[in-house]
């Protein structure tokens, strides 16, 4: 599958898991430390909108951070968390086809242009698309919903790895995993915060 593919399917994923949740479940807590399931789709919303940004600014050339700052994605996603669930809902989908609808408008020559991601990466417009991709997979898992990384294609979760495993290792955890995946260790490392 290409990467627009994985984050469409993935979104069709997220979303259908989303649909599905009686409203009284958004208060379910999530793996995520601090989050229930309304939270997860909070950032969710609140992420597509935040790479709409980032479409805009390859489209235009002018700035569009995702963010302002940490703190404001965080009183975001907090403020978004105690909307009522059918406007969660909505919002969520909305953003979602909107989101999409930008990526498709993306004249060709937009996507080397580049950006910011939220981590401070300059990366080309087209990382864009995976790092949707990404978010609603993972997400997708993070509900706690009956989806798992099974019910991922094989080849999004082998990039999923790929990916967190470059970012781990820039973090200075190669020793830790060589230890623990070449099975000198039963304990696995502690790695820090989610991804």
């Amino acid at each position: 599958m290409s990467t627009r593919e994985w984050m469409d399917e993935g979104t069709r994923l997220v979303l259908t898991t989303i649909g599905k949740l009686p409203d009284a479940e958004f208060d379910a807590p999530t793996v995520l430390p601090g989050w229930a399931r309304r939270h997860v789709v909070a950032h969710l919303h609140y992420n597509a909108e935040a790479l709409r940004r980032l479409v805009s600014w390859a489209r235009t050339g002018v700035e569009s951070r995702m963010y302002a700052s940490t703190e404001q994605r965080n009183a975001e996603i907090e403020a978004g968390a105690r909307l009522p669930v059918a406007e969660l809902r909505r919002l969520v989908r909305e953003s979602a086809d909107a989101l999409a609808a930008d990526l498709d408008a993306l004249p060709t020559e937009a996507w080397s242009n580049p950006v910011v991601t939220a981590q401070g990466r300059t990366v080309p417009a087209t990382e864009i698309v995976w790092l949707r991709a990404r978010e609603v997979a993972v997400h997708a898992v993070d509900l706690g919903a009956g989806v798992d990384f099974e019910d991922l294609p094989a080849d999004l979760v082998a990039a999923l790895i790929d990916d967190v495993l470059k970012r781990r290792l820039a973090g200075g955890h190669g020793p830790a995993l060589a230890r623990w995946l070449t099975g000198r260790t039963g304990q696995a490392p502690d790695l820090g915060p989610w991804l």
